[in-house]
């Protein structure tokens, strides 16, 4: 199968279409893939280090305000359709999967048009203005959470498949994640991690909680700073707390997260969809600190999907202290009954094999059209 991909901005986006390639070339491997993305955006990186090919075009984001601005993004999106046209005639493919951020816009729209198979992946509980744009003209809308099919336009075929970023997790080792955090195998670790950049609100708590811990009770805490914010922490920590204890593992990233994550019992992090696809899938219990600064504010809404399920605490930003932290922490790893009904109830939220059903149905939209 020839697939191209689509989807930038953040790992939330280019992560759930990496996968969707990974499972593809698993089941058939002479598959071929083209990712288009955006020049300004993450996947500009990213996607070279997936060594998948990658071609960009030049395209931005509609402002919510009135602005002359939207003029300029028009125009931009109207030279990425022809852009797009142009590279999906040259490489031929069988289908083309968006997975949201405002370049899968013109790549998507320019297959629709063209008469190639379109699906478009919506990761997060609230539609993007991307994907809603994007249904009246994709032959596909895939959504993360049940329950979400009523987002889209009546009458379109809508299903529920999971996070495709879920199934890339599940195989990651927990002892390669204890030995690259130099922590003994079957610890108990708390991971708090504020998204790939950082998150100020929550290194703020996290310096306030610390001194709460006091010696750590035999469990480890892994605090991933985000790299701008690594220095400066660590060293107000330290300060702190005297030197850098035993127990207190300050990160300023993760590369290896998916290991890291294998070897997690608790994590404290934002509630940004593809991150809640691979705690769900490993069966982590979380206390998710929704970020306010989002659009619509749609992880709110993610993280109360898990919460009503019993997955998760959720404490607002605007509740956030060290105190109100630390006790929402203790409250779970203080309960091995709790810890246990939480994990449980994460994992039976990721149990779907996510990327499978979203290559089914690439299957399908080719098989159709070659009827």
């Amino acid at each position: 199968m020839r697939i191209v991909l689509s989807g930038g901005g953040t790992g939330g986006h280019i992560y759930p279409a990496v996968a969707v390639a990974r499972q593809l070339e698993a089941e058939e491997s002479g598959s071929a893939f083209l990712y288009i993305g955006g020049k300004r955006g993450l996947e500009s990186r990213l996607v070279a280090q997936e060594n998948l090919p990658f071609k960009a075009i030049d395209i931005t984001g509609f402002r919510r305000k009135l602005s002359m601005d939207n003029v300029k993004t028009v125009m931009r999106f109207l030279r990425g359709v022809k852009a797009s046209k142009e590279m999906l005639r040259e490489f031929k493919p069988d289908v083309v999967i968006g997975t949201g951020g405002y370049v899968c816009g013109p790549v998507v729209y320019a297959a629709s048009r063209l008469g190639i198979p379109t699906l478009i992946h919506e990761q997060n509980a609230i539609p993007g203005l991307t994907n809603k744009f994007l249904s009246r003209y994709a032959d596909t809308v895939a959504v993360s959470f049940e329950g979400t099919e009523s987002a889209f336009p009546s009458g379109k075929n809508v299903i529920y498949t999971g996070n495709p970023r879920a199934t890339t997790v599940t195989a990651a080792s927990p002892k390669r994640g204890y030995a690259s955090l130099g922590i003994p195998d079957g610890s108990t670790v708390v991971l708090v991690v504020g998204g790939s950049g950082g998150a100020k609100a929550i290194n703020r708590a996290m310096i306030e909680m610390t001194p709460f811990v006091g010696k750590g009770n035999g469990v480890h805490y892994v605090y991933v700073t985000g790299e701008s914010y690594f220095e400066e922490t660590r060293k107000t920590l330290r300060q702190k707390l005297g030197g850098e204890p035993s127990w207190l593992h300050i990160l300023p990233y993760v590369h290896n997260m998916p290991e890291v994550l294998a070897c997690t019992s608790l994590i404290v992090n934002r509630a940004g969809a593809s991150f809640l696809a691979e705690i769900t899938a490993l069966g982590i219990p979380s206390v998710l600190i929704p970020s306010p600064n989002v659009t619509n504010n749609h992880q709110e809404a993610n993280a109360r999907q898990l919460e009503r399920e019993g997955a998760a605490v959720v404490l607002l930003e605007k509740d956030l202290t060290g105190q109100a932290l630390h006790e929402a922490v203790q409250q779970i790893i203080g309960s091995q009954s709790l810890r246990s009904s939480m994990a449980e109830s994460s994992r039976r939220l990721g149990k779907r094999d996510s990327a499978a059903l979203v290559v089914s149905e690439l299957r399908r939209l080719v098989a159709t059209r070659k009827k």
